[in-house]
């Protein structure tokens, strides 16, 4: 459940980030995201995109992709689409995945966006897809739902660092 506190007022009030570089840093602060070696490819209107190259280490047993490798990038895909939609602040409050087909390939691409978004939440749709000798196909097809995070009591969202999932 990744915690995003990236504010669209806060990327455009300053000349040195774009929202791209705004979520590439929130993206880098991700111990786990750091661990994999995600990339943020495109953040905006239009959507959110993330990239892995799929190494030995990510896959299972029979060399597909590990089906958690593929829920995370689909949780993360789907949780920047709502933040980008909502303004920050936001977490993973539903998450729905269908296994369409086994991963095979060099490199797994998740893409989100919000379809709906209000005040408190955003339901979003996205897709991981395995490129395999320049071919692109689904391998899961994602749904789920991003909340604003809980506030504290002095009004402030959550350190990121005190959240657990």
């Amino acid at each position: 459940m990744p915690y995003l506190e990236f504010t669209q007022r806060s990327a455009r009030s300053t000349t040195l980030q774009t929202p791209l570089e705004r979520a590439r840093s929130i993206l880098a602060a991700q111990p786990f995201s750091r661990l994999l070696g995600t990339e943020m490819t495109e953040y905006g209107e239009a959507g959110v995109e993330l990239r892995l190259a799929l190494t030995d280490v990510l896959r299972q047993q029979h060399g597909f992709a590990h089906g958690g490798v593929l829920a995370y990038l689909a949780d993360n895909a789907l949780t920047f689409a709502g933040g980008f939609a909502m303004g920050g602040g936001v977490l993973t409050a539903d998450l729905k995945l269908n296994y369409v087909r086994p991963a095979v390939g060099q490199v797994l691409i998740a893409r989100a966006t919000a379809m709906t978004s209000g005040r408190t939440q955003a339901v979003c749709r996205g897709e991981v897809i395995v490129l395999n000798e320049g071919v692109e196909k689904v391998c899961l097809i994602a749904q789920g739902m991003v909340l604003r995070a809980a506030q504290t009591p002095s009004g402030q969202a959550p350190n990121p660092q005190e959240h657990s999932a």
